[in-house]
């Protein structure tokens, strides 16, 4: 009986044992199908040496917009990461260089660039108390504010906090704020889009956050051109830091756009956004070999690639300076010499980039 015993219970152990290692091909073979266009990557967070054992965790890495819709295969000469682009001249509206223009994908934190245009047209008093609430707090993304519920801060404050560092609670509440509410603010941000012509763009929100904020390159040049016109939003948009008094204590904030810092530039006004559906954004407007230029840059792969973007027409336009080539040749023929040398500077402003750019969506 105790011989029975023995070979019932190795066999119990033996079946446990062959489930055990069953689970994981049978977990893998289940999620294997799913979630197509969605790329996982693992990362290992412990390894006990005795068991051999590797303790991780998948992070989803969501493609963008763009590069579901392949744009990023759109080849360029200056091999932007960029999969959108437009370099113009402010003063003749000349399109130096253009990469698909004319495609239409979310734009991020551009959005507040608009934002601030609504409140400025509005001559809403800018040393009026604003307060956050949780109306303010972000359920879409679920992204970090440094203003908690309760902060109050001046509107002037809060436009200068959207525009430098992106926070969005600043923006939601400068749109909440406004006559009508918030859906009069939207309303009214359609309508300044409708007034400039920019026929690509549309509004759903204030801050950004949401994918359904949509314009195109071509829209987004008018929209810096309108900006810059604006004095308030070229000095807040390219304040390097700065410092409010939240709750009796100094906070200080700085710019997501660290070229703002960066002696070799001379810009007039800038803004950035990140969302994972539209990727790294940049706009600026600078001055480049002598000339005052309007630049985009959307759906940019990699934390730091909209500044070496930014790099790679920097040094083409100074290389090929005093006339620069046409859109329709610079897309596609644009001179070896002037083109490693972008690359090449390109390479050296996302190694050594000081840029602030906050991990979460802003």
């Amino acid at each position: 009986m105790g011989l029975i015993n023995s070979y019932v219970t190795a066999g119990v152990i033996a079946l446990v044992a062959a489930v055990a290692l069953a689970m994981p091909n049978a977990a893998s073979a289940a999620t294997s199908g799913a979630g197509k266009g969605v790329k996982k990557k693992t990362i290992v967070v412990s390894k006990a040496r005795s068991s051999k054992r590797v303790a991780v965790r998948s992070v989803v890495v969501r493609p963008s917009f763009g590069q579901v819709s392949g744009l990023h295969a759109t080849p360029d000469a200056l091999e932007l990461k960029s999969s959108v682009a437009l370099v113009m001249d402010q003063d003749t509206n000349e399109i130096l260089f253009s990469k698909n223009p004319n495609a239409v994908l979310p734009i991020a934190s551009i959005t507040k660039l608009m934002t601030a245009m609504v409140v400025t047209d509005a001559k809403l008093p800018l040393g009026e108390m604003l307060t956050v609430t949780q109306d303010d707090v972000d359920t879409e993304k679920g992204s970090h504010s440094r203003l908690r519920v309760g902060t109050q801060l001046t509107r002037e404050e809060m436009l200068h906090l959207a525009l430098m560092s992106s926070e969005n609670r600043a923006a939601h509440a400068l749109g909440r704020h406004y006559p009508g509410g918030l859906g009069a603010f939207v309303s009214a941000m359609n309508a300044k889009a409708a007034l400039l012509g920019m026929k690509d763009t549309h509004y759903v929100e204030p801050t950004g956050l949401s994918s359904r904020n949509q314009s195109s390159a071509s829209d987004l040049a008018t929209l810096v051109k309108a900006a810059h016109e604006v004095e308030i939003i070229r000095t807040l948009s390219t304040s390097p830091e700065y410092v409010v008094e939240v709750n009796n204590r100094p906070m200080q904030f700085r710019n997501t756009n660290g070229l703002v810092r960066n002696s070799t530039w001379d810009i007039g006004l800038q803004k950035t956004g990140y969302i994972a559906e539209a990727g790294r954004c940049l706009v600026m407007q600078a001055k480049l070999a002598g000339r005052q230029l309007i630049m985009v840059f959307l759906d940019s792969a990699g934390k730091y690639s909209r500044i070496g973007d930014a790099e790679r027409v920097r040094h083409w336009v100074s290389a090929l300076a005093p006339s620069v080539q046409p859109a329709a040749v610079a897309a596609t023929a644009v001179p070896a010499a002037a083109a490693t040398a972008a690359a090449a500077a390109a390479a050296a402003a996302e190694a050594v980039t000081d840029a602030v750019e906050p991990s979460e969506a802003h």
